[in-house]
């Protein structure tokens, strides 16, 4: 337990407070309301919380962990971050931070961070180690990771709104078109927290279903939704191309168009803002270069041409397919592990009443390595499974808990149940690798079929 008086810093009003606001904000705030207000809070009270937190566990190092900090800070919010963040979120899960020079302002909370660190004032009678466990907690939290939703066509929603909002602030998610008491927002891609099953058209629509209702909440300024039925016609003009949106209450309904002057660039039909029919798209010589059939908004054909010739053509999966393939894996695993079995019952009666004999150490060495292989085997078997289950850190993951699992079980067949013969021990290994994988990709097909 952290009781010693140095810890008292965590307990001090201005560090809960801090501490208090840091949560509600990453918790409520941001997904709430999504202004530039909650992006800034995060950083104020992160900034303030974050040295102070480390100087208690580090106390004759407390300038260094504050003159760390600020320089962290400033390299975290520069461009010279961007190769790390792509690393990072290539091979352990995905992360984000927007390039504004203007949160370097939070760097003015050092000093008063460093004031209130020495001043040590208005301390409350709360667990120092609670506290610090949850001051870690809202440092990871902060850095949950964000998943993009990308639209492959425009996509607009239709809104009532009398004021335009600060287009600066939403620039490279969304922008925002006025029209007297019409607000049309161009999303260009959403940002969420919850991590997709697959990164297919199927979960693309479940996004836009409710995406009118998550644009109000994001963007402030918008008044109201529009009136269900009623049809809109409406030009969106830009230096590059315009779009002719037909709209059906607040989502797109009806035919699409993208011009550039007379040119006719991309043509298609929404049907209550999720694509439907074939969608064409043409370059500057009005030669087509490709056409998707969308059936309920899933892709179902992509063509590719070449002036008048069809150079390629393509069925993408939808999401009923995806399953259909889960379910014939999930059948082929099992046939496996059945094979894994008849070949160790096999063996048993075939030297039954014989055993493998080895000495004590190598045995408990059997016991504490062979949970390794079985997770390399486990990752070996995915690489030949299309569309398996993954999730952030899943590697290390599976690897607690295949080792939590096999371990336990390696010592009854080493010592109680015994091995037969050496190549037992590889059988055993792709048996539980194959329970493993059947387990995971049990769990995607669940994920998989939840329409909810």
């Amino acid at each position: 337990m952290l009781s010693s008086d140095r810890f008292k810093p965590l307990s001090t009003l201005p560090f809960l407070i801090c501490l208090f606001l840091l949560l509600l904000n990453d918790f409520y705030l941001k997904g709430a309301f999504h202004n530039m207000l909650t992006g800034k809070l995060s950083d104020f009270c992160g900034l303030f919380i974050f040295p102070i937190f480390w100087s208690v566990f580090f106390p004759k190092r407390k300038l260094a962990v504050f003159l760390l900090t600020g320089l962290l800070f400033v390299l975290w919010k520069s461009e010279y971050s961007a190769s790390f963040i792509t690393f990072f979120s290539s091979a352990f899960f995905p992360i984000q931070r927007v390039v504004d020079p203007t949160d370097l302002l939070a760097l003015l909370v050092l000093p008063l961070a460093w004031y209130s660190l020495n001043i040590r004032t208005l301390n409350l009678n709360l667990n120092p180690s609670f506290i610090a466990i949850l001051a870690f907690f809202a440092f990871c939290a902060s850095s949950a990771p964000r998943y993009f939703q990308g639209f492959d066509q425009p996509q607009y929603v239709l809104f009532k709104s009398n004021v335009l909002p600060d287009s600066t602030y939403y620039d490279g998610d969304f922008s925002v078109y006025h029209f007297d008491s019409l607000l049309v927002v161009e999303v260009k891609q959403l940002i969420s927290s919850r991590r997709p099953v697959i990164n297919d058209d199927y979960h693309k629509n479940t996004i836009v279903q409710q995406l009118d209702e998550s644009i109000l909440n994001q963007i402030q300024g918008i008044r109201s939704l529009m009136t269900p039925g009623k049809i809109s016609s409406i030009s969106i003009k830009t230096p590059h191309y315009e779009d002719l949106l037909r709209f059906k209450g607040g989502r797109l309904d009806g035919k699409f168009v993208r011009k550039d002057g007379n040119q006719v660039l991309i043509e298609g039909f929404y049907k209550n803002g999720i694509e439907d029919s074939t969608w064409t798209s043409r370059d500057s010589l009005n030669n087509v270069i490709t056409k998707k059939t969308f059936i309920k908004g899933e892709t179902t054909l992509i063509q590719q041409f070449k002036g008048t010739e069809l150079i390629d053509s393509s069925k993408p999966d939808t999401r009923a397919d995806v399953i259909t393939r889960k379910y014939v894996q999930l059948v082929i695993l099992v046939l496996l592990i059945t094979l894994m079995v008849v070949l160790i019952v096999k063996n048993y009666r075939k030297t039954c009443p014989e055993t493998l004999q080895m000495r004590l150490v190598w045995k408990w060495v059997l016991c504490f390595t062979l949970p390794i292989s079985v997770w390399l085997a486990q990752m070996v078997i995915s690489v030949f499974i299309t569309d398996h289950y993954s999730i952030p850190l899943g590697f290390i993951i599976n690897f607690i808990l295949i080792y939590m699992y096999t371990l336990p079980l390696f010592v009854v067949i080493i010592f109680w149940i015994k091995l037969r013969m050496k190549i037992d021990i590889l059988w055993y290994i792709l048996l539980f690798a194959l329970l493993s994988t059947v387990v995971l990709e049990s769990f995607m097909l669940i994920e998989l079929s939840d329409v909810g």
